[in-house]
């Protein structure tokens, strides 16, 4: 059993997670004095766009946000620092007489004393170049973690700007390219101007995501792999942040139950990673509502259900959130419902009915291998 800040921790992997959230909390108490308002409002703004992996994380997240509430209610008290009135005491010159007895040690004990001093002098030399090199480390580490971020803050700003430029004439003939094959003719409708411009860009484009006070405010796309988005940014580069996607199997077209949208949980705090704040209450009451278009239509959700899942082996016979995309019947759409209910961390109060319309949004959980954090939403406009 391995420990970080009082939590313990059975595998290396969650243990090596906890070390890194750690690195993060001593991060943010150097830059905030957490005694002070302003300190915790900072570090509350902070912890907006970072997610933590570990118990070590979500405890120092709560204690912020504990902290923050009782600021924002105006029952926060500054503490004031204590004068250190306390006189060091000062050293005492040696004695002749203590002088005299270290003169009378014997010759080969103080060899063997200068010996083991320089051997622990050379330990302490070795120790400070390891420290110092795993410093270095763990910079270049921080630096390209932090570099990451900004590089997808940027082109959400880019994909945002796209996203809002005016119609232009020479944007209207942009058509819709349908890759599915269906049965019947269908009226496909025209892509809404705002998303003109986006689409032009990439073809794979289906529709945006946002939810208020969050970073969560990307494009959504969608092709008939599943794994290509996973690696690969709007732009179609190689990008370990990926986009999200929607789940190949549902239609924007003639809709489905349920839209399953996929999206990393990254460290840096982007894509997905703040879906996991769900598992707040008091989050989830300031974040109530996700806006989700698609490309031809505007759409509106309210959350219903937040709970930790896993993905199971074929043999497993288990609830599968990420199969429900139609429910064959009524009696089969309540099943599911049911299961959600159970299984969410949050009371929201909300349900639905079959024949509304669902979305998903599944992101990584680490606190399990294979751990998913979802949540679940329902139509309202």
């Amino acid at each position: 059993m391995m420990f970080v800040n009082g939590e313990a921790f059975s595998t290396k992997a969650e243990y090596e997670r906890a070390l890194l959230d750690k690195e993060v909390i001593d991060d943010i108490k150097k830059q905030y004095d957490l005694s002070t308002v302003d300190g915790i409002k900072g570090a509350y703004t902070e912890l907006q766009a970072v997610t933590f992996r570990t118990a070590v994380g979500d405890k120092f997240d709560d204690e912020v946000f504990e902290l923050y509430q009782k600021v924002k209610n105006g029952k926060f008290v500054e503490k004031k620092p204590l004068h250190d009135n306390v006189t060091k005491s000062k050293k005492k010159p040696v004695s002749k007489k203590a002088s005299k007895e270290v003169e009378k040690i014997d010759p080969k004990l103080k060899k063997e004393v200068e010996k083991e001093l320089k051997k622990q002098n050379r330990f302490r030399q070795i120790t400070i170049v390891a420290l110092f090199l795993i410093g270095i480390g763990s910079l270049g580490y921080f630096v390209k973690y932090y570099s990451a971020a900004r590089q997808v803050q940027k082109n959400s700003e880019a994909w945002s700007e796209l996203k809002d430029e005016k119609f232009s004439e020479i944007l209207k003939d942009v058509k819709p390219v349908v890759n599915k094959k269906y049965e019947e003719d269908i009226v496909i409708p025209d892509i809404l101007d705002e998303y003109l411009a986006l689409y032009n860009k990439n073809k794979s484009l289906i529709g945006w995501i946002k939810i208020a006070d969050t970073i969560i405010d990307y494009p959504v796309m969608q092709t008939a792999d599943n794994e290509y988005y996973l690696k690969h940014n709007f732009d179609q580069k190689k990008d370990d942040n990926g986009c999200i996607f929607l789940d190949s199997n549902c239609d924007i077209l003639l809709g489905n139950d349920n839209w399953i949208l996929y999206g990393h949980h990254m460290n840096n705090g982007k894509m997905f990673s703040s879906l996991i704040k769900y598992a707040n209450e008091d989050f989830y009451k300031d974040h109530k509502y996700i806006e989700c278009d698609t490309i031809y239509e505007k759409g509106r959700y309210e959350v219903m259900y937040a709970f930790r899942s896993r993905i199971y082996t074929a043999d497993d016979v288990r609830f599968k959130y990420y199969q429900f995309i139609d429910a064959s019947s009524y009696e089969e759409f309540e099943s599911y419902m049911e299961e959600m209910a159970e299984m969410s961390l949050i009371d929201t109060g909300v349900t639905a009915e079959y024949g509304d319309r669902l979305l998903t949004l599944s992101t990584c959980d680490y606190q399990e291998e294979n751990g998913r954090f979802v949540v679940v939403a329902k139509r309202i406009d």
